[in-house]
């Protein structure tokens, strides 16, 4: 029988799990995924109010790019629809 080393997370992976860990640390990372990635104001109100005292509130948007992505749900503090913002 020949020793075989054990299955660990390999490199991308790794990488992958800690490109998304900025996500821990926002205002909203408490709220449910139904307001996060709302598409009425009155739905994403809580997420909003986060936004004001996040202290990812710029990367967040950076790393959504919601505008390029055609992102429905808040980022950076802004409710965002079809990739266009929503104006309250």
């Amino acid at each position: 029988m020949t020793d075989q080393p054990s299955v660990t997370a390999t490199a991308p992976a790794t990488a992958a799990a800690n490109e998304l860990d900025w996500r821990r640390g926002a205002a909203c990372a408490h709220l449910s995924e139904r307001s996060v990635f709302a598409r009425l104001p009155a739905e994403a109100e809580p997420v909003l109010r986060a936004c004001g005292r996040c202290p990812i509130r710029k990367r967040c948007e950076a790393v959504v790019d919601p505008s390029h992505t055609w992102f429905d749900g808040v980022s950076g503090g802004r409710l965002w629809r079809n990739g266009r913002e929503v104006t309250r």
